[in-house]
């Protein structure tokens, strides 16, 4: 039996203020779970969601899940708006400007939104990064004037840090000094201006849970399994790729421009980045294996995304040729079909045994399939695997980027083509025409010229 996903919320909040002796009424813990369960489960998110929050939380100590339960509340860019149930509180402390998100003035009295500026480091005024806390930041404002009716000023500056820390991918500062001690001389200075006295002891506890809860909310780059990683990977691709929710619809070309913003971002994405480290938090011998970690994942998922744009790119440049861009399933055949197996393009493509098999683990990923399904797209590639075994790792490495050529328009579709191996392009055409019946006879007519 599972619970339903906002008494789960529900549960968490309760168990959170038992443990911190705080007496909060049961109908304002109900106010606090619908807020966070009416943003978390709506609109277009797939990856940051309750099951998201649900999976951080498990471990944490009280103050922790408070911040994880908060952390993800606004997502702007994402969500196209402030939280429904947050807007007129939040309305009150930002306004919005030509270039973006900009903090409005800090009364001395709103301890709360004084608080969240102080650990963030915004000041009254200043227009707030759209990728550099903003989120986060905006989130922290909603739990500290939330939570400060039934929680004392030192564990709203606790549970905002937690929230700060989560502002991914941050690198050391330009004096060398890291994310985590710029947070504790933040906490420090908090500290002094609010009144509130911390000792050193308190500082690390207040800056360890905090990177605790960074390292688990990036998780997933820690992954053992590729595939696995993939799969997170993935649920982002969709999130924040609007199109990709018309299954069945999609073009071509959204699909190829979703691919290749996350290889972008991938790539040039630090893998030293990705963790924090605060004093002995994680150990040297932890710390050391997950940017290793993040480091493998991330190569491996560049070359995963390479290998599909690859593939993705060869469907576009048939599509160019004989009439224009139009739905990925046109040409490779539906995801699904509630009316039995639906015919897809690797029906017609040979059996993979009688070429070549080169022993890969990209391979095995994309015939095997990432670890979590998909709504889409299928979480196997068959026709990219069936590529690959064509062309091999150095093969598909110079094929991707003469395709890149040709998304950016400095290469003929044709041209590109021709470049390619003659035979598996002759072959994936045959296949393709079997599926696109209104390009059937200029698919057929195109493989002779090839």
């Amino acid at each position: 039996m599972t619970i339903a996903t906002i008494n789960h919320f529900i549960m968490l909040f309760s168990e959170a203020f038992k443990a911190m002796s705080a007496d909060v009424p049961m109908a304002e813990v109900e106010r606090l779970a619908m807020l966070i369960h009416n943003s978390m489960d709506q609109g277009r998110r797939v990856y940051h969601t309750s099951a998201h929050v649900f999976d951080m939380c498990e471990g944490m100590n009280p103050r922790q899940t408070l911040a994880t339960l908060f952390h993800d509340l606004v997502y702007y860019q994402l969500d196209g708006c402030l939280p429904r149930l947050a807007d007129v509180l939040l309305t009150r402390v930002v306004r919005s400007e030509k270039d973006g998100v900009a903090l409005g003035s800090i009364d001395n009295d709103d301890t709360g939104l004084s608080v969240c500026a102080g650990i963030f480091g915004f000041k009254a005024g200043q227009t707030l990064p759209l990728y550099g806390g903003m989120n986060e930041f905006l989130s922290a404002v909603v739990a500290a004037m939330m939570l400060q009716p039934h929680l004392p000023l030192r564990e709203l500056i606790a549970i905002v840090s937690s929230i700060e820390a989560t502002i991914p991918f941050r690198g050391d500062g330009p004096d060398g000094r890291g994310t985590m001690d710029v947070l504790a001389d933040r906490v420090r200075a908090v500290s002094r201006s609010s009144g509130v006295p911390f000792d050193e002891a308190g500082i690390v506890r207040v800056v360890t849970d905090a990177v605790v809860l960074a390292n688990r909310d990036v998780a997933s780059f820690s992954e053992p399994d590729p595939g696995t990683f993939l799969s997170t990977t993935w649920l982002l691709i969709e999130e924040s790729n609007a199109p990709l929710a018309a299954v069945g619809i999609y073009s071509i070309q959204d699909y190829r421009v979703a691919l290749s913003r996350m290889e972008k971002f991938l790539g040039t994405l630090n893998p030293d980045h990705v963790f924090h480290r605060y004093r002995d938090t994680p150990n040297a011998a932890e710390f050391s294996a997950l940017r290793a970690a993040a480091r493998r994942n991330l190569e491996f998922a560049g070359d995963y995304l390479g290998a599909k744009l690859l593939g993705i790119g060869l469907v576009e440049a048939l599509a160019l040729v004989t009439g224009g861009d139009g739905p990925v399933s046109m040409f490779l055949g539906d995801i699904r079909s509630r009316h039995g197996k639906p015919d897809r393009v690797e029906d017609f493509l040979p059996l993979a045994s009688s070429i070549k098999r080169p022993d890969s683990p990209l391979l095995a990923v994309l015939e095997g399939g990432r670890a979590n399904e998909s709504s889409s797209d299928l979480t196997d590639t068959p026709l990219t695997a069936f590529v690959y075994r064509y062309l091999g790792d150095d093969g598909i490495a110079r094929a991707v980027q003469q395709a890149k050529k040709m998304f950016a328009g400095e290469l003929a579709p044709g041209d590109f083509l021709k470049g390619l191996d003659r035979q598996m392009v002759r072959v994936v055409t045959k296949a393709c025409a079997q599926i696109a019946l209104s390009r059937k006879e200029a698919l057929l007519a195109l493989e002779k010229t090839l």
